[in-house]
Order: C-alpha cells, then sequence, then structure tokens
C-alpha cells in the first residue's frame, strides 16, 4: 500500500498502518547503515580469523593445523544445528510482536529462546562426548581429545547464535557481531600464544582447549550485554510463551540451514576421509581465504532479513519489490571484485599459512564459481525464510547437499581437494538455481541480478 492510499483506511485502521509506514520510511537508509556497520565488523573480524589461522598454521604445522581445522569444522556443523533453529525465527517473532504490541509474547520469546538454545547444547554436548567415547577405537588418537574439549565448547558456542540474531532483531550490530566474531578469534590467538610462551606443546589439544575457554568467555560477554540492552528497550511485565509456535516455525528453517552448513562443511570432512591431514589443511586455507568474500553476502543478509518480514507485514508489495532487488546487487558486484582479487592474489597470500599451502591454490578458481553463482540471488534464502517459504527452501537445500556429498564421495578419493571443491561449487549452482525459480513461482519475486525489462 503506498503512502496516498492511507486517507482511504477506515479509521479504526488509519493509525497502526501509519506507524508501519512511519517506521518503513528511510528502510533503505537504515538498511545500508546496518549492512555497512556489519561489513566492517565481518572485515575486521574476517582479518583477524585470518591472521589467527595464518599464525596457527605457522605455530602448529601442517599436520596438526589438518586435525584442528578437521575438529574445528564438525563444531560449527553441530553448533549450527543443535539451537533446532530457534536464533533463526528472532527477526520474525521480535518485529511480529512488537507492531502487534504483544509484549507478553515478546518477553517471553526473549527469554525462553535463550534458555531453549542453551538447554539443547548441553543435552547435545553431553551425547557428543558419549559418542566420542563409544567410538574411540575407530577414531584418529589425535582427534579424541581435541573432541572431547569441542564438547566442552558446544552449549556457549551454539548459543552465541541466539544472543546474535536477538541483538540484530534491535539493530545492535556491535552487539551482535563483536563477541562471536572479533572478541573470540582475538582470545584464541592471545591464548594460544600464552600457552606456546608458557612452554606447551602447539598440538590440536592445546589449541582446541584455548578455543573452549574463548567460546565460553565471549559467550558470557555477548550474554552480558544483551541482557543489559533488552533490560532497557523492553518494559518489564507478564511472560508468555508460544513455544510450540516457535519450533514450529524454527524446525523447517533450520533444516535450510543445516543443509548450507552441510554445504560448506562437507568438502573439509569428507576430504578427511580420503586425504592426509597436510592436504586438508592446504585445502581450508584456500576456501577460507576467498571466503573472506563470503562477509559481502553476510553483511547484507543480516541487516535486511527482518525488513523483508517489516514489508511483508505492511503489506507494501512495491517495497518489498524494489528492496528486494537492491538487496541482490549489494551482493553481486562487490563479490565479483572481490573473487578477481583473491583470484590475483592468492599464491602470495596462501603462501603466508606457509611454504606447502601454495599447493591449495588451484581450488581457488573452482570454488570461485560456486561463490559467485550464491551473490547472484543475493540473500535470496533469507528472504524465503522470512516469507513463509522455510520448507521448499530446504528441499532446495537438501538437493544441493546431495550433489555436494555425492560429489564429494565420488571426487575426494581420485582428486582430493579439486573433486571436493568442484562438487562444492556445483552444490552452489543447484542451490541459487532453485532459489531463484522458489523466489520466482511462489513469491513472484526476481531475486537474480540480471532482470529482462519486464521484471
Amino acid at each position: 500500500m503506498a503512502l496516498t492510499d492511507i486517507k482511504e483506511l477506515p479509521p479504526r485502521q488509519l493509525f497502526p498502518r501509519m506507524r508501519i509506514q512511519r517506521w518503513l520510511a528511510g528502510e533503505h537508509a537504515v538498511t545500508q547503515r546496518m549492512a555497512g556497520a556489519a561489513f566492517a565488523i565481518r572485515v575486521a573480524s574476517a582479518l583477524i580469523v585470518f591472521l589467527s589461522q595464518v599464525l596457527l598454521a605457522r605455530w602448529m604445522g601442517d599436520s596438526e593445523f589438518g586435525i584442528y581445522v578437521y575438529v574445528w569444522t564438525w563444531l560449527m556443523l553441530v553448533g549450527e544445528l543443535v539451537h533446532l533453529g530457534m536464533p533463526l525465527t528472532a527477526q520474525k517473532f521480535i518485529p511480529q510482536y512488537t507492531h502487534a504490541g504483544a509484549f507478553d509474547l515478546l518477553r517471553g520469546y526473549l527469554g525462553g529462546s535463550r534458555w531453549i538454545t542453551f538447554g539443547i547444547g548441553t543435552v547435545a554436548a553431553l551425547v557428543g562426548a558419549l559418542i566420542v567415547h563409544a567410538v574411540e577405537g575407530r577414531l584418529d588418537s589425535h582427534v579424541i581429545m581435541p573432541f572431547y574439549l569441542a564438547c566442552v565448547a558446544l552449549p556457549f558456542y551454539s548459543s552465541t547464535f541466539m544472543f546474535d540474531a536477538l541483538a540484530r532483531s534491535y539493530n545492535w550490530i556491535n552487539v551482535a557481531l563483536l563477541p562471536p566474531y572479533v572478541v573470540r578469534p582475538l582470545l584464541l590467538v592471545a591464548g594460544v600464544a600464552a600457552a606456546r610462551a608458557a612452554g606447551f606443546a602447539m598440538d590440536a589439544v592445546t589449541v582446541t582447549g584455548v578455543l573452549a575457554l574463548a567460546c565460553w568467555l565471549s559467550a558470557l560477554m555477548q550474554l552480558a550485554l544483551v541482557e543489559r540492552r533488552l533490560g532497557a528497550a523492553v518494559p518489564v511485565g507478564r511472560k508468555a510463551y508460544d513455544t510450540r509456535l516457535w519450533l514450529n516455525t524454527a524446525l523447517p528453517i533450520v533444516l535450510v540451514w543445516g543443509m548450507y552448513t552441510l554445504l560448506t562443511s562437507t568438502d573439509v570432512i569428507v576430504l578427511k576421509i580420503f586425504r592426509p591431514a597436510e592436504e586438508v589443511a592446504h585445502y581450508y586455507a584456500a576456501a577460507k581465504t576467498l571466503a573472506l568474500v563470503g562477509i559481502i553476502q553476510y553483511a547484507v543478509a543480516a541487516a535486511s532479513a527482518h525488513h523483508f518480514t517489516a514489508y511483508h507485514v505492511a503489506g507494501d508489495r512495491a517495497g518489498l519489490v524494489a528492496f528486494a532487488a537492491g538487496t541482490v546487487r549489494w551482493v553481486f558486484w562487490p563479490s565479483l571484485a572481490g573473487c578477481l582479487a583473491m583470484l590475483i592474489l592468492g599464491k602470495p597470500v596462501l603462501a603466508l599459512f606457509g611454504a606447502g599451502f601454495r599447493d591449495g591454490y588451484p581450488v581457488l578458481p573452482v570454488l570461485a564459481v560456486g561463490q559467485l553463482a550464491r551473490a547472484c540471488v543475493g540473500p535470496a534464502e533469507r528472504l524465503l525464510n522470512m516469507l513463509g517459504q522455510q520448507r521448499t527452501c530446504a528441499l532446495a537445500y537438501a538437493a544441493a547437499f546431495a550433489v555436494n556429498l555425492l560429489g564429494c564421495f565420488l571426487l575426494a578419493p581420485m582428486f582430493g581437494g579439486i573433486g571436493v571443491a568442484s562438487a562444492t561449487a556445483a552444490a552452489f549452482v543447484v542451490e541459487s538455481v532453485l532459489l531463484f525459480l522458489i523466489a520466482r513461482r511462489r513469491l513472484g519475486l526476481h531475486m537474480f541480478i540480471w532482470r529482462p525489462r519486464t521484471a
């Protein structure tokens, strides 16, 4: 509905709709500021993480670094699944409850979502430790203790996703991103440097132990910041809980998120099955070097997701169409420039990890194809999730994951890193095509960088 249509509304509907329209006014500017702040933080984070990985690779050596990134990949994979999708509902329910004035449900969601996430993470950590104990005899002895330490890190690592989502829903971008993406890697580097100075062995056990401590400290810091901000932003009152609705909404979304997480983790996990830890380390360094480009898509998606919901709730179809098209442009063109830069500078950048890491360069052009395929559709996945297409989106990701998993197992034994990179890039192409088709056919939105004149 346009602003000129407000005068035609019945008086009972006039003032709520006016409030929504005033709130939407200037949303492009707000979103661009948020995206800019998120981008700046993620750039700083990416540089810190990248430098930390360079230092760890040099301090640990190829083999131990390969073991560490293998366990770290498992922690990321499990940590992004065990919250059951609760963080992914924050940008849906918080704007919805706020604009409807349902503050009892809002207060219940803000508190309940955190306890649900932490409780599930704790149970998952205990189950994970029992599984590691049960299969110790079949595991590489070098990964057993790092896996136990990863279980220690899991509850608070998973909870940071919930804290992040709550903060972003209120546009507190610093609170959302600084603790997990800046403070945590800095704590890791500082802790490992202190352990090295104290004479501890620079192996996967030591580094994973420091990682667990960093996860706990950064999460507790973020929890304190979120709690203080919420205390000032949300009026005190009774709480109401609609846990069934929250979980019913979250579970299909986590299927989508889980499939995406698997897409970004399967390559390292499968490669470790068939190839030595040194090759895993080289591949991981190359993949994470190119992943620096991915922060562009993350920043735009993080800043825009709850605005998709707001336009939809307000019934502003024209605003939604224009806003969605804008987000695709914000993602694609910087991503294209970033990929080209990485291909030009890839070899000297990889040499920072150590002399042998140049061997990972050939996977960069292959992975760049997948990165650009994802950039072509912008934050389409966030759009679909916010507008009720979670289940269809999950099917698209399931198809892409199937391509990735099958391709990795078929290609890794013979082609190693190039093989899993090819499988991952093919999966991202499948993912992007399917997301575009779903957005076009289900929502009538053209989420693609090249638009026909009639779109």
